[in-house]
This record gives C-alpha cells, sequence and structure tokens, in this order.
C-alpha cells in the first residue's frame, strides 16, 4: 500500500493525547480511539497497534455514533484525557485514564478505564474492542458473561468489564448505547490470570478511580518549584516525562511507541521502548530544575541496581572489555542487556511506512557522548539531589580512567549513524565533559582523583576540540574533525560550558548555524547529503535541536530572537502540548511519540530563557 492510499486510515500522529500507569502507556486518538497500547508494560508486545497497521493492529475504538465534532484536553494538572463529542443532539466526553499503583513495585493489575459521560442533551456511543495479541501474531478466544468479556491466549488474559450491553462479533466485542444528559458509562480493561481475578468496574469505583488518579498527579505535580512563564507548558512537559517513566526500575524511555517514522514512506522507523543513558540522564537534569529529586534518586537507583558502572563487571569474553565501552548506550527497562532488532513483516507500519522493527541494534554502537550526559548527570544529583555514595564515585573514577584512555576513538556518535564510525566533535565535547564535571566533583567533596591524569585528558581534548573541530572554510564548529558539515549537536558547546556563549567563535558557528540549518525556529540535525549516515531518504527537524537553538541564543544574549524561537517552538506542539521527535514540512509531528529528549530540552529552554529575561 502507498504512503497516499493509506493516509485517511491513519490519524496524524500528532492528533494524540497519552495516557499511562507509570508501568505502560496508551495512545487515544482525537477520534476517541486507543490504536497503541502494550500490555503488562512499554515494552511488551502490543495489544492494540493499529497506528502501526490499520487492519491488523488491533485498536478500542469507542466514540458518537452520530457526525460530531471532537476536542481533547487534559483534566487540569493531571494526565487524565478527556476527548469531547460535540453532537446536534448532544455533548458527550470520554474520561481515558489508567489508575496509578503508589508502590515503586510491580503491580499485578493493570486497568485503563474509559468512562463516558454524556453532559448536554442525549448522544448515541458505540464501542468496539478488538485486541491483536502479540502484535498481531498470537490468536485468542473470546467469550462474553454477565458483563464480562474475557480475550485469553497462552501468554495473557484480558477482561472487559461494561456497564452497557456488550456482544462478541468473531475475535471482537462490541456495544450501542444511548446516553442522555447526566448519565454515565463504564468500560475498563483489566489485565487478569494468576492471582488477579476479573473485577466489575461498577460507576461508582470508576469514579473513586478517577478521582484518585486525579489526586495522584496532582499531588505529583505540587512539587515543582517552576513558577516561571510558560508554566502551563513546562508543566505539561514535566507530566509526560514522569508518564515515560518505568516505576519498578526508575529508568526513563525515550518514547512509548516504535516505529512511528521520521519520513513517511521511509526506513528511519525505530524502536525508542528503552532506556537511553543519554536522554535519561538529560531527563534527570530537567527534572532536578524543576524540584523532582525522587525522580533522579529513582533513576541512580536504577543505575546502581541495573547498570553495571564498572568495566570489570561487565561479562565479557575472556575477561576482556566490551568493544563498546564499559557501558552500553541503552538497556531495557528492567535493565537487561539484549535487545536484538528485528522486523515485523506482517505489519504494513504508519501510513504504509515500512519496516516495523521491535528491538533496537542501535545498542551494539559505540557513542562515548553517553559518559559525559551520564557523569553530568551524576554531578547535577550531588549538587541538587543528594551526596552520591562512595560506591558510585569508585564507579565514576572507573569511567573516567576508561574515558581517558578510548576518548579519541571514532564513533557513531549522537545520532546514531549507520553510515560508519567519524570522530564526532560532540562525542568529543562530551567526552571532556565526562572528565570536568568529575574532577569538578572531587574538587568539591575532596574525593579521591588521579587529578594530574585527568587534567591531562581534559586539556588534550579541549586542544584537539579548537585546533580539529573547526573549520575555516565554514568559519564554524563543524561535525566531526577535519571536516566542513555543521551540525546542530555543537550547539551544547555553550550549554556545556565548554566555550563562552559569547565567544567569536562560538557566535560565528551560531551565524552559521542559523544560515544554513535553521528554518523558522526549526533546526536541522545536520545534512544528510552532506553526510551520509547509512539511511535513505530525507528527514524532518529535530525538535531537541530546536530548543538547543533557543538556548544557545539565550546565552549569547540574543533574547528577542530567543524568544520568538521559542514562541515558534510552542506553536509546533500538539493541542496537548506534545512533541514527537521530528516537524516535518508543514508542521507535522513525526517519528515516536511523545519523545522525552524534546520535552526535557523544552524544559531546560523555558527554564534558562525566563531567568535570563528576569
Amino acid at each position: 500500500m502507498t504512503a497516499e492510499a493509506g493516509t485517511s486510515r491513519y490519524l496524524p500522529v500528532a492528533e494524540h493525547g497519552l495516557i499511562g500507569d507509570l508501568r505502560s502507556a496508551a495512545l487515544v486518538g482525537t477520534n476517541g480511539t486507543i490504536d497503541w497500547y502494550c500490555c503488562p508494560r512499554f515494552d511488551a508486545p502490543s495489544i492494540f497497534a493499529s497506528i502501526l497497521d490499520a487492519d491488523r493492529g488491533g485498536s478500542f475504538e469507542l466514540a458518537a455514533d452520530v457526525p460530531a465534532r471532537t476536542k481533547q484536553f487534559y483534566f487540569p494538572d493531571t494526565n487524565v484525557l478527556i476527548t469531547r463529542f460535540f453532537a446536534d443532539d448532544g455533548v458527550g466526553e470520554i474520561q481515558d485514564f489508567m489508575p496509578v499503583v503508589d508502590d515503586s513495585r510491580e503491580a499485578d493489575r493493570h486497568r485503563l478505564i474509559r468512562r463516558v459521560v454524556c453532559v448536554r442533551g442525549s448522544l448515541p456511543f458505540r464501542a468496539r474492542m478488538a485486541p491483536r495479541f502479540a502484535y498481531g501474531t498470537q490468536p485468542h478466544s473470546v467469550h462474553v458473561q454477565d458483563g464480562q468479556a474475557v480475550f485469553e491466549t497462552p501468554s495473557l488474559t484480558l477482561a472487559l468489564t461494561a456497564t452497557v450491553p456488550i456482544e462478541v462479533s468473531g475475535p471482537d466485542v462490541w456495544s450501542l448505547f444511548k446516553l442522555h444528559e447526566g448519565e454515565a458509562a463504564v468500560l475498563a480493561l483489566d489485565r487478569v490470570g494468576g492471582d488477579v481475578a476479573p473485577r466489575f468496574c461498577a460507576l461508582s469505583e470508576a469514579e473513586h478511580e478517577f478521582n484518585a488518579t486525579v489526586t495522584y498527579w496532582r499531588r505529583w505535580l505540587s512539587r515543582s518549584r517552576y513558577r516561571g512563564r510558560w508554566r502551563e507548558m513546562v508543566h505539561r512537559s514535566a507530566l509526560t516525562l514522569k508518564l515515560l517513566t518505568y516505576a519498578p526500575t526508575g529508568a526513563i524511555i525515550a518514547a512509548p511507541t516504535t516505529s512511528l517514522p521520521e519520513q513517511i514512506g521511509g526506513e528511519r522507523n525505530w524502536d525508542y521502548r528503552y532506556v537511553w543513558i543519554r536522554d535519561a540522564a538529560f531527563c534527570v537534569y530537567a527534572l532536578l530544575r524543576l524540584g523532582f529529586t525522587e525522580e533522579a534518586e529513582a533513576f541512580m537507583g536504577f543505575l546502581s541496581e541495573h547498570v553495571h558502572l564498572s568495566e570489570q563487571a561487565h561479562p565479557a569474553a575472556a575477561g576482556t572489555p566490551r568493544p563498546t565501552g564499559p557501558l552500553q548506550i541503552m538497556y531495557g527497562i528492567d535493565g537487561r542487556r539484549e535487545l536484538a532488532e528485528r522486523e515485523l513483516s506482517h505489519l504494513e507500519g504508519y501510513r504504509g511506512s515500512a519496516p516495523v522493527r521491535v528491538g533496537n541494534s542501535a545498542v551494539d554502537q559505540l557513542q562515548l557522548d553517553i559518559y559525559g550526559a551520564l557523569i553530568d548527570s551524576l554531578y547535577l544529583y550531588d549538587k541538587w539531589g543528594q551526596p552520591i555514595s562512595s560506591a558510585h564515585w569508585d564507579s565514576i573514577g572507573e569511567l573516567v580512567d576508561w574515558v581517558c584512555d578510548h576518548w579519541d576513538q571514532p564513533d557513531e556518535g549522537i545520532w546514531e549513524t549507520r553510515g560508519g564510525r567519524k570522530n564526532f566533535l560532540y562525542s568529543r565535547l562530551m567526552c571532556w565533559v565526562a572528565i570536568e564535571r568529575a574532577m569538578r566533583l572531587a574538587g568539591h567533596r575532596g574525593l579521591p582523583a588521579d587529578m594530574p591524569r585527568w587534567g591531562q585528558a581534559r586539556d588534550t581534548i579541549y586542544r584537539r576540540i579548537m585546533s580539529h573541530g573547526w573549520s575555516d572554510q565554514r568559519d564554524a564548529f563543524v561535525q566531526h574533525e577535519d571536516g566542513h558539515v555543521l551540525d546542530a549537536s555543537v550547539l551544547m558547546m555553550p550549554l556545556a560550558k565548554f566555550i563562552s556563549p559569547t565567544d567569536p567563535k562560538w557566535l560565528a558557528t551560531l551565524d552559521a548555524l542559523g544560515d544554513d540549518l535553521v528554518s523558522d525556529s526549526l533546526v536541522y540535525r545536520y545534512d544528510p547529503q552532506a553526510s551520509p549516515d547509512g539511511l535513505r531518504g530525507e528527514e524532518g527537524t529535530f525538535s531537541i535541536c530546536s530548543f538547543w537553538y533557543v538556548e544557545a541564543l539565550t546565552r549569547a544574549g540574543r533574547l528577542d530572537e530567543a524568544r520568538l524561537a521559542f514562541e515558534k517552538m510552542l506553536t509546533y506542539a500538539n493541542h496537548l502540548g506534545l512533541y514527537a521527535e521530528e516537524i516535518g514540512h508543514t508542521g507535522e509531528q513525526r517519528g515516536n511519540f511523545p519523545q522525552a529528549f524534546t520535552h526535557l530540552a523544552m524544559i531546560s529552554a523555558a527554564f534558562n530563557l525566563d531567568r535570563t529575561l528576569g
């Protein structure tokens, strides 16, 4: 199927909201359909995946059964999603949410509640529950009894309870019902089996769960210390980052989806349901700035329990270090290391954008920048959270020693290119950050460190960047050593405090980036034609780079430009304030959605711009 032929069968990516319970998440379209949900956790095989295949993916449809306009919003200061239907004879709404279990370890019951309310006049509704287990590969049985439908497979059983009549139709369940003003109906989906028995969700229980879920999110958000401009957008980003947290381990995933394309019809489709050390470390920074120290502490716990920071702790063959270093670039939400990538050829992909991938082979790449991101987050945690432990410091020392020995290797870089390793400037920059932050931490706390060795390596990296990362031809810092290609990742140079934000060389670089990579505040990562990355097709602008650009302008004192660019970026968010990874030529959201990296960069840009404006 061509991308054009499939357009009408797929909502735009931006026409979705996200709900979750800190273990899994679901995308709910503005049409009322849940078209992405994995149970019981983020990286489990999908139950609903019609966003990746409208016919074979499975979905949970719920909507007015008459022509109606729709609008969608979050119940204020929560992750409870409201989808409203405006018809000639009435107004109704669906309240979608997943109750949050307060304890930090795995809960057996996973519940998704859909409460339907008629608020004016009367309105008929239709519902169709059509699960397709294991990415649509595993058949299931279904039987209905006493207002409850049980969908069963050998590996997973779900129960749908409803306060309205439901009937079986093949592998699916459907319902038609009408509500009058003030009336409500509830459809609740539970994971059952083992010690978890099916449990009916009465109207009174749904109301109790609704109020408890609202209270949970509002209590969490009340811990924010942010009182500046753009508070609503900053808090929505914080709530989104929290939704992407896996409570049992403290892991923070890059995005809740897989294979939403960076280009319609293209092959740049990746699985983001894992913990990138880089992304999660930046998340810790953003959350600490807002005052959410518990989340930072939980991520430190994930590192301690699941990510062995010591090179010697890795089970490498014959005791030799891993070829990609002591750290992987990403891990499973439970800390697992094997994330084998495979293609699901039976799914057509969003609007025909194949392949659909699960797993991620980039796990085996060498990306040296992660060491700087990780150690910077540990430094900030020590500064704004809790003093790091002696065990953490021992691990940091081992990592810094490794960086001192290996910083000058070519690698795949921050953008995970599949076109061969290069001497990327950003990787050098973050190796400098790793050593510099560790030295700063040692000096502040009086911790033992090989300062002469570390200082020599730090200074060598600095001189290497200044001599080989600068292009006289471009009058700018460039993507890789002795090259001439511009790359938006160098925007991190002043943000990481490597160079003064008003240094003449940096200001020239900022102007060059503005001329070549910026389009109406939107920033491209690089030009794939000038710097082949091993993949076919084009990509949109990269939203995290757009917010880095705002912050770089802010630090350079170009506040009018920074504020205008920031305000423009806000207009590219969807109706709920959510961002995917990229933005296309006509302003459409592209890539996995919503993306943690973008939201954390938005928080940082807002925080620093607001503080500078005074």
